[in-house]
């Protein structure tokens, strides 16, 4: 007992605030550079089109092989072992160096320097037919798919590969710092930053692909390619924090702990554990792939004036203005959660509203698909800490998954049906559009702060990376598959489009802001009804089985017998 005690006295790294909480910003703001080269063409599938000849189905396609080698090859499950046997640190540097691999793939395919190159005439000529692949309809190529996203795709195979690791590693990571903490408000907050990424990524994107009045798509990525060497920088910074702490702690890295096969099939035959991952497919599904056509969508589904190129709202000053402006409102609405002072607390909500006002108001002066999106994130990062919060001490994380898949139905059917019936209506169909993307981004932020830190309560500690690794692996199915089928379901849907390029009676400019995008956005809906039983059947079985997901994280009362303790053996 009172080695016990002493443990609990000793004041390690990871039992003061600064320390844990500087730890996950390196993580978070690694993953905040990732997710800004996940979604860094998203905004520019016009441009793809226009200048590279990608369809929808070749976009799609491209799209979705970030999780083919996750999926088929199985590298997620070798991801979870490696970071079982290897631990966080190892793996967060491994999964840094494979993303900006990758990604200087993905940069290279679109340069012009590979235009015209034998390595170009061997993508033209080369995987056009994979055996079995092919035959399975799983193929990340197909006859006739661009070469420069034929390699490009590979680029993005190889980033798609280092990025769930690091998603996995994050995920480990800060269940070492802050378990028996703040957990669910660190993961929640983690998210928060990260999905600033899309932001960023938004209004950042098209403005270097449109740098100077020449378009030039891999400029965008080359900005998102130097993001990630600043990622990798990050986790180096992490690497010494981490060992420092199992310096202080007198414990190995997680590596001392073997992996074996045996502790999958306790994994497997977790029930909760598996409808926690088909949630979090199906939830994600609706998502993520929806991010990559969000701005195209709204470029079809709004109507858009053209500004005059000496415009300041057509110049890159304001582009760094409503930036600025967008960390105003996501650092207010983060930090009036933690204000303490009444009058700071409500100041600082206040501030948040104003610029959020002005952010939006840019973004319709800007008459940009890309900068009306960019404010996906920016409510989720104002109430995720309260999320996480209240999951921390009150509970309820299967009900707020609840909740959450609600208000993806109703975002994704009001995209469908009431967003094109006011396309002739440009102040109407703006607002209606940034209403619906801030609530979509609002229940996103429910997921990380109530599933991901419902995880370490289904499974043993020491094989909660392979447990990551699983989910990961389960939400990547749906992450390779929907990308794909929403390329073909805009294609199949919209046959006029596609005959009038093949005639040659639309232009490539012409058709990629016309297509109709009511069944992609059906189909993603439907996903959130599908989350939403499973949601309701995880509380069923919850009640049931004393999963404890509707449980806090935080437990007072533990924390007041420590106390006593400490203080009587003092």
């Amino acid at each position: 007992m009172a080695e016990q005690l002493t443990k609990v006295a000793s004041c390690n790294l990871n039992d003061k605030a600064w320390a844990r909480w500087t730890a996950l910003g390196l993580l978070a703001f690694a993953m905040f550079c990732s997710y800004i080269f996940m979604d860094i063409l998203s905004p520019i599938k016009d441009l793809l089109q226009s200048t590279r000849g990608w369809d929808s189905t070749a976009f799609g396609t491209m799209q979705g092989s970030e999780t083919f080698l996750n999926v088929f090859i199985f590298f997620l499950i070798f991801a979870g072992i490696i970071l079982d046997k290897m631990g966080v640190r190892f793996t967060a540097l491994l999964s840094g160096v494979v993303m900006l691999v990758g990604a200087t793939i993905n940069w290279y395919a679109l340069t012009d320097a590979f235009i015209g190159t034998s390595l170009e005439q061997w993508f033209n000529t080369h995987l056009n037919y994979i055996p079995v692949f092919d035959e399975l309809g799983i193929s990340p190529f197909y006859k006739g798919m661009p070469a420069s996203a034929k390699f490009s795709a590979v680029g993005f195979m190889i980033f798609g590969c280092g990025v769930e690791m690091a998603g996995i590693t994050v995920s480990r990571g800060i269940v070492k710092w802050f378990k028996g903490r703040e957990m669910a408000l660190a993961m929640g907050s983690e998210m928060a930053l990260a999905r600033l990424g899309v932001a960023t990524c938004m209004i950042f994107s098209p403005m270097f692909a449109e740098l100077g009045g020449d378009i030039s798509v891999s400029r965008s990525v080359a900005f998102g390619v130097v993001l990630l060497m600043i990622a990798l920088i990050m986790f180096i910074v992490y690497f010494f924090m981490d060992r420092e702490l199992d310096r202080q702690t007198h414990m190995e890295e997680e590596k001392d702990d073997p992996f074996r096969l045996r502790d999958l099939g306790k994994i497997l035959s977790s029930s909760g554990f598996w409808l926690v991952a088909l949630l979090c497919v199906l939830y994600y599904s609706a998502i993520f792939p929806f991010q990559k056509y969000a701005v195209n969508m709204l470029q079809c589904n709004l109507t858009f004036t053209d500004l005059a190129p000496d415009s300041f709202w057509a110049s890159d000053t304001v582009t760094v203005v409503q930036y600025i402006i967008m960390i105003v409102v996501a650092g207010a609405a983060f930090a009036s959660n933690f204000s303490k002072n009444k009058v700071m607390k409500y100041g600082l909500m206040a501030l948040a509203i104003v610029a959020l006002v002005a952010f939006c108001f840019m973004g319709y002066k800007r008459q940009s698909a890309s900068t009306i999106f960019s404010v996906f994130p920016l409510l989720a990062v104002g109430i995720t800490p309260i999320l996480g919060n209240y999951v921390d001490y009150k509970g309820k994380a299967a009900t707020m998954l609840v909740i959450g898949s609600l208000l993806l139905i109703a975002c994704h059917l009001t995209f469908a049906f009431i967003l094109p019936q006011f396309k002739d209506n440009p102040v109407g169909g703006v607002c209606i559009a940034y209403l619906t993307i801030l609530v979509l981004g609002a229940s996103f932020s429910l997921v990380p702060a109530s599933l991901w830190p419902s995880v370490p309560k289904l499974v043993d500690a020491k094989i909660i990376g392979s447990a990551y690794a699983l989910i990961f692996w389960i939400q990547n199915i749906g992450l390779w598959l929907f990308p794909l089928l929403i390329g073909k379901v805009l294609d199949n849907t919209n046959p006029q489009i596609v005959e009038g390029l093949a005639n040659g009676s639309i232009t490539p400019e012409q058709a990629a802001v016309g297509y109709n995008y009511t069944w992609p956005l059906v189909m993603l809906a439907c996903l959130g009804v599908a989350a939403l039983v499973i949601g309701l059947i995880l509380k069923v079985i919850d009640k049931k089985k004393g999963l404890g997901l509707e449980l806090p994280n935080i437990n007072p009362d533990a924390d007041t017998e420590i106390a006593e303790a400490i203080s009587a053996e003092g």
